[in-house]
């Protein structure tokens, strides 16, 4: 297997544990919280500074003066002035395509499949749910109640829905924006987890 898959996911779907449960089944390395780290390593940012701006949108800065400074490389003169936030998203932008160079994988978020837009080897998937999974699933795993995990959940899907229309040419959520988009709350973890290899398997043998 040579392909790295990336999962965009709605805050409450379990998507970052589909993409946990796919690379352990696989046996490849899995990337969530852990680019984080590899960015703020390489890039030489402080690992705090990048969780704070992580999958956050900012209106600051305009999207072409980010790429224009991403094509001419970090000693641009642009870089100098450029928001802490940009610099995070250039470091994670860096990473993710390092972290594919060397291998498959599975990245979850942080606009994984537009960083790698140009890989033929890369299945982008989107990961959804029914309100009341998702909510219920919020409210087990934070501790929370009906109404403070429906607030979480909307705040969440907007940061990460504003980050990722923000940076790419592409619209969060949208099913043409993906290979495959899945309702786990139809098929679990697990059938979601099945349901991928086999895409895979399909990706691979055409």
């Amino acid at each position: 297997m040579n392909t790295v898959i990336t999962i965009g996911r709605q805050f409450g779907s379990g998507g970052r544990e589909i993409g946990a449960k796919l690379a352990n089944e696989l046996g490849i390395p899995f990337y969530d919280k852990e680019l984080l780290t590899r960015a703020a390593k390489e890039s030489g940012y402080c690992e705090e500074m990048i969780q704070m701006h992580d999958e956050r949108p900012t209106n600051s800065f305009l999207y072409n003066l980010v790429m224009d400074t991403y094509s001419f490389g970090y000693n641009s003169a642009a870089m100098v002035d450029m928001p802490i936030s940009q610099k995070v998203f250039l470091a994670q932008f860096d990473a993710i395509k390092k972290i594919a160079d060397e291998g498959p994988c599975v990245i979850v978020g942080r606009c994984a499949d537009y960083a790698l837009s140009e890989y033929k080897n890369c299945l982008n998937i989107f990961i959804h749910g029914d309100e009341k999974c998702k909510i219920n699933r919020i409210m087990d795993k934070y501790n929370l109640s009906e109404t403070k995990a429906k607030d979480m959940m909307i705040k969440k899907d907007k940061q990460r829905q504003s980050y990722y229309n923000y940076y790419s040419s592409k619209k969060w959520g949208r099913a043409d924006s993906y290979d495959l988009s899945i309702n786990s709350s139809i098929l679990g973890i697990e059938g979601s987890v099945n349901l991928i290899k086999q895409f895979i398997s399909d990706f691979e043998n055409k």
